[in-house]
């Protein structure tokens, strides 16, 4: 019996072992086995499938092991991966890598192991070898985290190879298991006391011991309110000391018992809807409905506050009355903590939530949670797609315009919208996409009647659309402008909102202080060591920061070019906008919401509450703050630099600047329709800026359809784009140049480049770039995958550009 096994590294193609005759019994696709490659170098794979014939002149190893007795993967989630692969480019390891839980892959741990042969004189030895060899013939075996300790230095690699030179030792790989279940000491009533008139004589004849009958009545407290008593609840309820709990114990009143624990504990299920829907609402879940009968995908274009949740609500209810799983879909993290305390307020257990920012544990018990069928619901960012679904019913894809659903780095660079619709299909279940901007592409399926759409254009309550007020910024002076980035308009604006007790938001799509420096004398401008681009000032840290590496300086006092020692501040990031609107209105509470100010695993949840309370008056943030979130009580948002979303160098620059600008405008009068939205911005005459005052996404979406086709991007054609990086900046554009020279012949007419970016160094490796537009045929593209995969190879067999990193991505978003 031989199997084809996934290790979590880019391999061609997956590799075949042999399974050993004492393990064939429990062989099964989806479970972990431990396999060697190159040496003793070990991994945990998956078994994709049992195969029963090998290539010819093709010696297979034996697995050495079998991890599990039930498939952690299912073959649902093994087709979705090869799928993945294959559209996205990448391999089924880099797929698993990304897929799999880290505390599910097990890694691999070298041993040095003692030399049995070996002499006994530790002349020829350094000291430091002489302590390692001496551990050795003691102990047998070492790992290297215990070589580690006894030498006190981290690097221990010179030392190793010389023992092994020497014939000291010998080296091989373990496999450790990272997860690890959580415990918890749980108190419970001795079973002599189960009676309650056992207990009660025993509460009656109490005398001594205060502090044992205090806590004892903490525990009889939380018993009843909680169901179970762990030991670190009860002595912190009660402050009592683990002294006087042993007191009980020994009196053999209470007794311990260790458990195995949820590090997330799971709610009461419920299915309480505690609202109803309104008739636009109830309209289109019918709609929604009858479109399912017919197609698998359903667009519901719903304008901003038509209550779209509320109809996911209801959907995913009449899922799990079904005894189906629902997976619900957000572009980002930032969304999900305010959904998660909507969801779980009427499905209670039947929900969870898995993103990023859980710890590896946290993750494998989820994982588990949903591989059993316990957790129906799931609540995720785009890495939820890989969860191992059992019987799912409905994906909910919400905003499913947002470029966030795009992987980026490192591969697999999927988009997780399509890719769910892929994995819908395997489990005959629906995909709905919810947006009030559609993408282009997703609304000219439906204009091809390849999704249906349910429109909901009734704001929820009846509550008018916000007002958008164009201000003119080349109407106030340049000298004000550069001194002061809020007009004299959008700072009254702020006044009058404060003044109603209503709240502000500020949208500032750059973070920092200041995008960058300038020379007063000479015009130099402080770059990145690494990456070409300028860096961005910081005043809370007081550095310069690359945006794109991350790497940090100290802030420049002295000019590097003419030794001036003054520099000049250009442009407003947002940490620069809250100091402005601070000094403005000194009484209002103001807060930033960005990727500087909110790093901790629940500081964005916690900022969400506190504005939702009306703690914060005015909220200065990033595109975090635009994405989805339900505030009721703002009633002015201020578009402070409209000019930097409506001149971005991309062919979706007029479709990202109306979702941006209807989405942020969408935050206002979202209960009394008092709305208004301020944008303030240099060209009046921008068609993008009539569409979002209108609120006209039909208009905008065939203003863009025509230039898509005349100059035949998607929707009209398939982009692949191919990236090359090398720390040269010849061997990398050599090896574009021998890519596209290879294209040429089958794919000239849709090849562009090769050229380099706008940034075109980034950790100091400089970067060229080919574009290929193709056209919507199946076969021509896969044909261009081939051809593109076939001359990656060429290219790196040539020793030349043995290190050029080659990058392939399809349906590319910048």
């Amino acid at each position: 019996m031989f199997v084809e096994v996934i290790i979590p590294l880019a391999l061609p193609k997956n590799y075949t072992w042999e399974v050993p005759a004492n393990m064939q019994a429990a062989i099964m696709p989806g479970i972990r086995v431990e396999v060697a490659l190159r040496k003793n170098k070990k991994y945990a794979g998956i078994i994709k499938k049992i195969v029963s014939s090998i290539p010819p002149s093709f010696t297979p190893a034996p697995i050495l092991n079998i991890l599990d007795s039930k498939p952690v993967v299912n073959e649902t989630q093994l087709k979705l991966w090869e799928w993945m692969a294959q559209y996205y480019m990448c391999t089924e390891g880099e797929v698993m890598q990304a897929a799999i839980p880290a505390n599910l892959k097990l890694s691999s741990e070298s041993v040095l192991q003692w030399n049995e042969e070996r002499s006994l004189d530790f002349s020829d030895l350094s000291d430091a070898e002489f302590i390692v060899a001496e551990a050795l013939e003691i102990k047998g075996e070492l790992k290297i985290s215990e070589v580690q300790q006894l030498l006190d230095i981290h690097h221990t690699y010179p030392v190793i190879k010389k023992l092994v030179e020497k014939g000291v030792c010998f080296v091989w790989e373990e496999l450790k298991e990272k997860y690890k279940q959580k415990t918890e000491t749980f108190v419970l009533l001795h079973p002599s006391y189960a009676q309650e008139q056992a207990l009660e004589q025993l509460l009656n004849n109490w005398s001594r011991a205060p502090k044992q009958m205090e806590l004892l009545l903490a525990y009889l407290h939380l018993k009843q309110t909680t169901g179970f008593v762990t030991q670190s609840d009860l002595l912190k309820k009660a402050n009592a000391s683990l002294a006087q709990l042993k007191g009980l114990i020994e009196k053999g009143i209470l007794i311990t018992e260790k458990k195995n624990a949820d590090r997330l504990p799971s709610l009461p299920k419920l299915l309480q809807l505690d609202f109803e829907l309104s008739p636009a609402q109830n309209k289109a879940l019918t709609a929604i409905h009858q479109v399912f009968d017919t197609k698998t995908v359903c667009l519901l274009h719903g304008i901003t506050s038509s209550g779209k949740t509320q109809v996911y609500m209801k959907l995913i209810e009449a899922e799990i009355k079904a005894g189906k799983q629902v997976l619900y879909l957000l572009p980002e993290i930032a969304l999900t903590a305010q959904m998660i305390r909507r969801l779980q307020k009427s499905l209670g257990g039947h929900i969870a939530i898995y993103h990023s920012k859980f710890n590896p544990n946290e993750r494998v018990e989820i994982w588990n949670k949903i591989n059993s069928g316990e957790t129906q619901v799931v609540l995720g960012a785009r890495s939820a797609l890989f969860l191992p679904f059992q019987n799912l019913g409905l994906i909910i894809c919400d905003e499913e315009h947002d470029a966030s659903y795009k992987q980026q780095d490192p591969a697999p660079r999927y988009h997780s919208r399509d890719a769910a619709i892929y994995y819908a299909s395997l489990f005959k279940a629906k995909v709905l996409l919810g947006s009030a901007t559609p993408s282009i592409e997703t609304y000219f399926n439906v204009q091809q009647h390849k999704y249906g759409l349910v429109p909901l254009m009734e704001r929820y309550g009846d509550v008018a659309m916000p007002t958008i007020e164009l201000i003119d910024l080349k109407q106030i002076p340049v000298k004000q402008r550069q001194a002061h980035p809020l007009s004299p308009t959008l700072l009254e604006g702020i006044q009058t909102a404060l003044n109603q007790k209503k709240q502000i938001i500020l949208f500032q799509n750059r973070r920092g202080y200041a995008p960058y420096l300038i020379c007063d004398t000479c015009g130099w401008i402080p770059h990145c060591n690494h990456c070409d681009v300028t860096l961005t000032f910081h005043k809370g840290k007081q550095k310069l920061s690359c945006h794109y590496c991350g790497t940090t300086y100290p802030v420049l006092q002295t000019c590097l070019a003419c030794g001036s020692h003054h520099f000049i501040q250009k442009n407003f990031g947002t940490e620069k906008i809250e100091e402005l609107v601070a000094e403005a209105f000194p009484q209002a509470v103001i807060a930033r919401m960005d990727y500087d100010s909110i790093r901790g695993k629940h500081d964005h949840d916690n900022l969400i509450k506190l504005f939702e309370q009306n703690r914060i008056q005015i909220l200065v943030g990033t595109q975090m703050v635009v994405k989805g979130l339900d505030f009721e009580n703002v009633s002015l948002v201020g578009i402070i630099d409209a000019d930097g979303i409506l001149n971005f160098t991309d062919f979706r620059v007029n479709e990202r600047a109306y979702q941006l600008m209807e989405q942020v405008s969408g935050r206002a009068g979202r209960k009394d329709g008092l709305g208004k939205v301020m944008v303030q911005v240099s060209n009046l005459k921008h068609p993008v800026l009539q569409f979002v005052q209108t609120h006209d996404y039909p208009a905008l979406y065939h203003f863009e359809i025509e230039n898509r086709q005349t100059f035949q991007y998607p929707p009209y054609t398939r982009l692949i784009q191919v990236v090359f990086k090398h720390k040269e900046k010849h061997i990398a554009e050599e090896a574009a140049n021998i890519m596209q020279q290879g294209l040429m012949s089958q794919f000239g007419a849709y090849i562009n480049g090769p050229s380099q970016p706008l940034v075109d160094r980034v950790r100091n490796q400089y970067i060229w770039e080919i574009l290929l537009k193709l056209p919507k045929d199946a076969a021509t593209v896969n044909a261009c995958k081939m051809a593109i995969h076939q001359q990656t190879v060429i290219i790196q067999n040539n020793k030349r550009y043995r290190s050029v990193h080659i990058i392939p991505n399809a349906d590319p978003i910048y």
